[in-house]
């Protein structure tokens, strides 16, 4: 079944505007993926680079885990995929499955959409180590949607190269 995916609103208040962004580039990358067998969305890109689409899925996965619910939320949960905290250890999705990686990536968007929803605003914050300090949900979204937008050009080669299909 083809993801649907709801361009955000023109006109809107800003954490509204925020949210529909955000749940716009998920659902982009979602769709990068519809439609393809495990063995396609396990294809790597180009050597050195074991970048794959399930390689990113599982990498934003550790992305909504890390900034929503370890530094926002503050709870005491390690990574998905890496003891060490390194989150380029998700791109190595030589052996993943579309099942084990999209089960994964959900749940923590879940998880993500409820903790944005608790906050009581976009000035709530969360102690970040790798920054150094304290971070609002604000910068967390904004700097989810840039993750995403990144990554989801990478996914619009890495889907022309499996199929040829392009496009927003």
């Amino acid at each position: 079944m083809p993801t649907e995916r709801i361009g955000p609103p023109l006109v809107a208040e800003e954490r509204e505007m925020m949210r529909a962004f955000l749940e716009y580039h998920r659902a982009t990358l979602a769709m990068k993926c519809d439609g393809l067998s495990d063995g396609e969305l396990r294809r790597q890109s180009m050597p050195p680079s074991s970048l794959s689409l399930l390689g990113l899925v599982r990498h934003m996965a550790e992305v909504e885990r890390a900034w929503f619910r370890r530094v926002i939320n503050g709870e005491d949960v390690p990574l998905v995929w890496s003891d060490e905290g390194d989150f380029q250890v998700a791109y190595d999705a030589s052996s993943a499955t579309r099942s084990e990686a999209f089960t994964a990536w959900q749940a923590e968007v879940e998880h993500s959409r409820r903790i944005e929803r608790q906050a009581e605003s976009l000035d709530v914050t969360g102690f970040s180590a790798k920054s150094g300090g304290d971070v609002s949900l604000r910068l967390v979204m904004l700097h989810l949607m840039h993750e995403y937008a990144r990554h989801n050009g990478h996914a619009d080669f890495l889907r022309e190269g499996i199929d040829g299909t392009v496009g927003a």
